[in-house]
């Protein structure tokens, strides 16, 4: 493991969600300042998810043709530019503009930066989700960033949401010791050894579309109930356990933090155990965790099982990108930027409908048939089959005749 590279890799990860995260939280300062409506919010809410999500496995074919580093950097301060250019923007629709390139940056980023983290990290599932983590934690300081920046001095002073994209590209171009791979600053494709040169089974390392295909449908499953719980679970808590906005926020903040936690403890039972277990005791645990928040009569009970719910969510994040990357060795790229964009905004695509649900028979009817839909994925989920490839930068590689090929 190149713990140096990790690192740094994981402090960008940091910066590019966190712009991520900031568009979200500037919607109340336009809606307040610009006077934007709900359509008008939810146009810009497109324009950063759906665009970013579309974009993502484009940029991953493009970095699996070649290696594109530059697109870390690049993507990141697009991200930041964008935002900056939507907060200081007259129009709607210039403001729209710049929040759908902050999305294309942001989509930029995540392909060739998961295939260097994968490289950085090796066989470790726990390295992919310290990665992983990363991004979640950019997200959560972002609302505390925007509020201070844009609720202290308004959108004139959004030029300052671009310091930590400024200061990442600053020691990207230092070139310092946590960019280099055994000398060089680009870390080497996950279908070469130690040296650069064709790992020796690499004309073995075949493409299983199949098996990637159940995978993607697998990460479409849980990414429905997820986006749909962040949703909808404080207002659960509000609308029919009669509690506080501030009691709603509890619970989303529980829910949040716990993916974190199950992110990291996913990495380190995928070391201890196998990836595949992290995955199965992730899907298993989350079902009757979310038949909780569903059920619950009482707010304590209702945190306990969000909580539950998003660290048994969490639990095979990691694993899931590594199986993609391993399902599809040639195209580490395309993996995933599938599986982390295009899959992940068919969920989110989903999801609207289990809000006109709730709209016409109450928000528990909408958790229990997400119960119904997790079924699928979950089933799906138990029945993967690991993959296992020599891990790059290793001079002995596991013997391709030894490998589960997934096709089973």
């Amino acid at each position: 493991m190149k713990k140096g590279q990790l690192g740094f890799l994981t402090g960008t990860h940091a910066v590019n969600d966190l712009y991520q995260g900031a568009i979200p939280a500037m919607l109340p300062f336009l809606m307040s300042e610009r006077h934007y409506g709900y359509a008008a919010v939810s146009g810009l809410a497109f324009a950063a998810s759906g665009v970013s999500s579309l974009f993502q496995p484009l940029f991953g074919l493009l970095s699996d043709r070649k290696p594109r580093s530059w697109l870390v950097p690049a993507g990141a301060v697009t991200a930041a530019l964008g935002v900056v250019a939507a907060g200081l923007s007259g129009t709607y629709l210039l403001t729209w503009v710049c929040v759908a390139l902050a999305g294309i940056g942001i989509a930029a980023y995540h392909p060739p930066a998961t295939s260097q983290a994968r490289a950085a990290g090796g066989s470790s599932q726990k390295a992919m989700s310290i990665f992983s983590v990363g991004g979640t934690v950019g997200g959560a300081v972002a609302p505390s960033l925007v509020t201070l920046v844009i609720g202290g001095s308004g959108f004139d002073a959004s030029y300052l949401l671009a310091v930590p994209a400024l200061v990442m590209l600053a020691l990207w171009m230092l070139k310092g010791p946590w960019m280099r791979w055994r000398g060089h600053t680009e870390a080497p494709p996950l279908t070469t050894g130690a040296a650069g040169k064709p790992a020796p089974d690499a004309a073995e390392r075949t493409d299983d579309w199949r098996a990637f295909g159940r995978l993607v449908a697998v990460v479409i499953g849980w990414s429905v109930p997820y986006v749909t719980v962040t949703s909808l679970v404080s207002l659960h808590a509000q609308r029919d356990l009669g509690q506080s906005e501030a009691a709603g926020a509890v619970v989303l903040t529980s829910y949040t933090a716990a993916g974190a936690v199950g992110t990291l403890l996913g990495g380190w039972v995928g070391d201890r155990y196998g990836r595949m277990t992290s995955v199965r005791v992730g899907y298993l645990t989350a079902l009757p965790a979310l038949a909780g928040i569903a059920w619950s009569p009482w707010f304590p009970l209702l945190v306990v099982c969000a909580a539950l719910f998003g660290a048994a969510m969490f639990l095979p994040f990691a694993a899931q990108v590594t199986l993609a990357q391993d399902y599809l060795p040639n195209r580490p790229g395309t993996a995933s930027g599938l599986t982390l964009g295009l899959a992940m905004a068919a969920g989110g695509l989903c999801s609207p409908a289990f809000g006109w649900l709730a709209d016409s028979s109450g928000l528990p009817s909408a958790f229990y048939a997400l119960i119904v839909v997790f079924v699928v994925p979950a089933a799906l989920a138990v029945r993967l089959r690991d993959r296992v490839l020599p891990v790059p930068g290793l001079r002995s590689p596991v013997p391709a005749e030894t490998a589960d090929t997934g096709a089973q």
